[in-house]
């Protein structure tokens, strides 16, 4: 396929210059898409003293013009310059001196401070030795005897000329700026400069500037090019009357959601649909120009394929085809003699496998919402609080009291019911309440999910992939399948299968029947192939497999072009047009169904126990909060029974002290608070059992009542002497375990 030229560029005279535009512009090739670009020569003759009827026809034309710095000696040379002409040339009016006369003027000046420079002793002329019988007439030149101190004083002559700064380096003038003009309306505007050291600038300032040669045309003024466009042409467009494209396209009986050729018997024409013709199709249209072409099948006369995807890729080399479309994966094989646009599907080979309910729903799946390490991690910390609630409790609290067993057994009890926040002993220490809000915080979030994690494990079904190792098929075996003609086959075997264990597929139902049979009857354990594939494969049978790591690299689906190919540029960049719009979205739901219909596939499966990960937070802050209570508990101690520890008796060894001291640790503190009011309490009377008279058995001294003695001994009469009364006398209740001790005196008189 040949592309027509759109960049021109002009350098001849002037005369022949204004008709080669004026005929461009009668056959329309001042229009939009060419860009036509003028040497400094016809620039010069063009924009010095412009034409309207000349401005015309070159409207958005680039030219370039040697670039004069505007000084007060170039404004004095003109006026000048201007004031002789015109008094030398009284009937002409344009006294204007273009860019070359101001450069002879200052080539004339370098010339004359050279030969000041060189001396004018020797002026002499030897001629040339030129044959008799030449036909030029050479002979009657001479060759100047001070040419050579001319030229080297010439060489080294630098001054502040019209033109700028004017020297030589290595022999050569230096090639001042250039000023890049695009002619708009009957003059040129300039849009930036070229300069030697810079290369594109916008402006000329050396502060600014950095000493880097750019190419960029970001660095330029906006070009307004012909057809009165700003849009930047391509450079070459196709022919209107360019025969069209010829695409190949593969030829395969299954996965034809991808692409799928249907031959009419009648008419003999083949018909294309499928997702990557509908991709192809979209990413033309996206074209900012028409893009003529026709599928036609790699098939063979009886409608089977020609053959493999490589040898379609091949035709493009032997220019058979102009390009193929179809599902082409990117390899690097194929890069060496055809080229590739951008991939328009994910990239990747991975494996699919079965996947089974493994919850068996056992006695023991209690155990299962929580890892081994988080059930010992708990147990370990509720022995620990154990611990540090008797520290700071037993000295002071008689619900931790007894003999050591049942100190032992009330922390123990009293830390493991906080699972189910039933502990009824009290806590009498801040210390110990400020570990207890904390750990209960933390058995609270605990078991809240625990009984959650339960709960998903009881009644929702647990689905998990059969195998889950590459490594572990290869050990055991066992069978895996690839699709029909696929590149997957050399990765397969590259990973270590053995050629005998893999099976082919071509379509999702054989695929399917495949795994129906498993791979000890006949059938395969996994299947390995590109995401696009297996994507597909999976959005039929969501519920029976899943993709498991690891994922291998490729280069996914793309067109593919001749190397060199001008289309392809613009193809890549169509496919990002539609990829990253709702056009691919379209396309992909059209062929394999919306997203959402089923349940998404996870590469990776994951436990749905808890883990010690998600909870050594919480566990780090009761323990440092439960570790620093115990640490100031044992500070104060230690502090308040210092004197145990430096016995006044020297006789006494440091194990003696510690055995002291740890003896005193383990008993009951009789000054603290609470065992205080409890003996205050006693006192009072308020901690007995009742409160009610005390029984006649209670007393000590045997008392009669009136109605255990008979009538007669009984004095009845008015004038009898009152009984005593019962005086109980509260200072002698000094024993605390007693409920009661008085002194009771009756003297009872009979007359």
């Amino acid at each position: 396929m040949t592309m027509q030229t759109r960049v021109f560029i002009v350098h001849m005279y002037r005369s022949l210059g204004t008709r080669l535009f004026t005929k461009a512009k009668e056959i329309g090739m001042m229009s939009g898409g060419y860009v036509w670009i003028m040497t400094d020569g016809l620039s010069v003759d063009f924009l010095s003293s412009p034409n309207h009827s000349v401005t015309d026809t070159i409207q958005g034309v680039l030219g370039i013009k040697p670039y004069v710095p505007r000084t007060k000696q170039l404004e004095y040379f003109r006026a000048r310059w201007k004031r002789q002409f015109l008094r030398d040339n009284p009937n002409k009016f344009d006294a204007e001196l273009n860019i070359y006369g101001l450069l002879a003027y200052d080539a004339a000046t370098a010339l004359a401070l050279a030969v000041e420079k060189a001396g004018t002793t020797n002026f002499d002329f030897q001629k040339a030795n030129v044959p008799s019988n030449s036909s030029t007439d050479l002979a009657t030149l001479g060759i100047s005897l001070n040419g050579p101190n001319i030229l080297q004083a010439l060489s080294t002559t630098s001054f502040k000329g019209l033109t700028g700064d004017y020297l030589f380096v290595d022999g050569q003038l230096q090639s001042p700026a250039f000023q890049i003009v695009n002619v708009n309306g009957n003059a040129g505007r300039r849009i930036g400069f070229w300069t030697p050291t810079e290369g594109l600038v916008k402006t000329l300032n050396p502060r600014i500037n950095k000493r880097m040669n750019s190419t960029s045309t970001s660095r330029l003024s906006t070009v307004i090019f012909p057809g009165d466009t700003t849009v930047v042409p391509k450079g070459w467009e196709i022919p209107t009357n360019e025969k069209k494209l010829k695409i190949g396209v593969p030829v395969k009986s299954g996965f034809s959601e991808f692409v799928a050729v249907t031959k009419d018997p009648g008419s003999n024409t083949a018909t294309f649909t499928g997702f990557c013709i509908d991709v192809f199709d979209a990413v033309v249209k996206a074209l900012p120009y028409a893009l003529p072409y026709e599928y036609t099948p790699f098939a063979n006369s009886d409608g089977e394929p020609a053959g493999t995807y490589n040898d379609l890729a091949y035709q493009v080399y032997l220019k058979n085809y102009d390009a193929v479309v179809g599902d082409i994966t990117i390899v690097y094989n194929r890069s060496l003699y055809i080229d590739y646009t951008l991939p328009f599907t994910e990239s990747g080979v991975s494996m699919i496998v079965p996947i089974a309910d493994n919850n068996s729903k056992n006695a023991w799946v209690f155990m299962q919402p929580l890892t081994w390490d988080l059930w010992v991690s708990s147990f370990l910390f509720f022995v620990f609080i154990a611990f540090v609630v008797w520290v700071l409790e037993h000295r002071i609290n008689e619900d931790f009291r007894g003999s050591a067993s049942d100190q032992a057994g009330t922390s123990f009890w009293f830390s493991f019911s906080t699972m189910v926040f039933a502990q009824r002993e009290r806590v009498v220490s801040n210390l110990s309440r400020a570990v207890i809000i904390i750990w209960c915080f933390v058995v609270l979030i605990l078991t809240q999910s625990y009984t959650a994690s339960l709960a998903s494990l009881l009644t929702v079904e647990q689905l998990q992939p059969t195998v889950t190792d590459v490594r572990e098929l290869i050990k055991k075996g066992e069978y895996v399948g690839y699709q029909n003609g696929s590149f997957v086959l050399g990765l397969l075997l590259d990973l270590g299968f053995d050629k005998s264990k893999l099976k082919v597929y071509g379509s999702p139902e054989e695929c399917h029947r495949l795994f129906s049979k498993g791979s000890g009857n006949g059938g395969i354990a996994a299947a390995f192939d590109e995401l696009a594939y297996i994507k597909l494969i999976l959005s039929r049978y969501c519920s029976k497999y899943t993709m498991i790591d690891p994922k291998f690299k490729t280069g996914g689906l793309g067109f593919v072009f001749p190397k060199g190919s001008p289309l392809m540029p613009d193809i890549s960049r169509a496919i990002l047009n539609v990829t990253e719009g709702d056009k691919m979205k379209r396309i992909e739901d059209s062929w394999f169904g919306k997203k959402g219909t089923c349940p998404e596939s996870s590469s990776s499966i994951t436990s749905n126990s808890l883990s010690l990960k998600s909870f050594w937070g919480l566990f780090l802050i009761a323990g440092l909060a439960a570790l620093l209570a115990l640490i100031i508990f044992i500070v104060m101690f230690v502090y308040r029974e210092r004197n145990v520890l430096r016995s006044s008796d020297s006789t006494a060894s440091i194990w003696s002290r510690i055995e002291n001291f740890f003896r005193i640790f383990i008993q009951r503190d009789s000054t603290s608070s609470t065992y205080r009011q409890s003996d205050l309490n006693d006192r009072n009377g308020i901690s007995l059992p009742t409160m009610s008279a005390p029984s006649p058995s209670d007393y000590s001294v045997d008392t009669e009542y009136p109605a255990n003695r008979s009538s007669s001994s009984y004095d009845s009469s008015p004038n009898r002497e009152a009984p005593q009364e019962v005086v109980i006398d509260i200072d002698q209740l000094t024993n605390r375990n007693q409920e009661r001790l008085a002194a009771l005196e009756i003297d009872h008189e009979n007359n």
